[in-house]
């Protein structure tokens, strides 16, 4: 009897020990950078950015040992987008951007460095800021669809953490805030806003 027991401990330990090694499912935290190109549209409309600082927050699960489903949440700190207009009007707006997306990701392994790379849809909510640095009233929040992709690489620095560094490029439509009074739509695209990403991942 005492020897099934301890057999039947020691399966169960092995168990938890295999199962404690394929974790998962992981939990990053990063900061990001955020780099909007400057755009010249057909309306006789130009904008450009200062660029913006910020933080995401991703959730990722395993379906193989090479690829993953991923959720993210960002969000940018105060940047402002600046519109001229036939080279006469000028309208600044202090804004945050925010992030929901998902992707699929696919994954490298070479022992501690796992390159990867993805890519999915993505929603992009334009908030104004009420402040001195906009210099408009008409702005309203905007949401817009498009699509977010990147690669980078993942350094293990022990079973449960690993070092994240990655570039991710968002597209989306230039945004005009809701702004029909002022004239801000350009009919053009981001085809591709830069944004740096740097964080730790926790695996469980």
């Amino acid at each position: 009897m005492k020897k099934i027991a301890i057999i039947a401990f020691l399966l169960t330990v092995s168990v938890a020990a295999v199962r404690a090694q394929e974790s998962r499912q992981d939990f990053s935290l990063s900061g990001t950078g955020l780099i909007e190109p400057f755009v010249a549209s057909s309306t006789d409309v130009e904008v450009s950015a200062n660029r913006a600082l910020g933080a995401l927050a991703s959730y990722r699960f395993m379906l193989t040992p090479s690829s993953a489903f991923e959720a993210n949440y960002g969000i940018t700190y105060q940047h402002t987008n600046s519109y001229t207009i036939s080279n006469t009007d000028h309208y600044n707006i202090s804004n945050r951007v925010q992030e929901i997306s998902g992707a699929y990701v696919h994954v490298f392994n070479f022992r501690k460095y796992n390159p990867f790379l993805e890519a999915g849809p993505a929603a992009f909510i334009f908030l104004p800021i009420r402040n001195s640095g906009t210099t408009t009233l008409n702005a309203k929040q905007q949401t817009e669809v498009g699509a977010i992709y990147g690669a980078g690489i993942a350094y293990e620095i022990s079973p449960s953490f690993d070092i994240r560094a990655q570039y991710r490029g968002m597209i989306t439509k230039v945004p005009t805030f809701s702004d029909t009074t002022d004239g801000l739509s350009t009919n053009k695209w981001y085809k591709t806003i830069y944004e740096p990403v740097i964080g730790v991942a926790y695996h469980f």
